[in-house]
């Protein structure tokens, strides 16, 4: 399993109010089977069920706050 970090500054505020990440399939696959795991504050990771999209080549993730964190995924 690959992974790939992510700040609370990459995340976009889109039109329906949530906060979204945005990722290609060249960059993390198909998009199956990937786990979103959120850093607490001891710096720990902790899976969330985060709503997951995808439109044409495009995987977005969806979160009501912006958060530091890591996608794991099969490529």
């Amino acid at each position: 399993m690959l992974n790939r970090n992510f700040t609370k500054a990459e995340f976009v505020l889109n039109n329906e109010n949530q906060y979204q990440l945005e990722f290609t399939i060249q960059e993390i696959g198909q998009g199956s089977n990937l786990i979103v795991e959120r850093k607490n504050e001891n710096g720990e990771f902790e899976t969330v069920q985060a709503m997951i999209t995808r439109l044409n080549d495009h995987i977005f993730i969806k979160w009501s706050e912006p958060f530091d964190g890591r996608l794991i995924f099969e490529k």
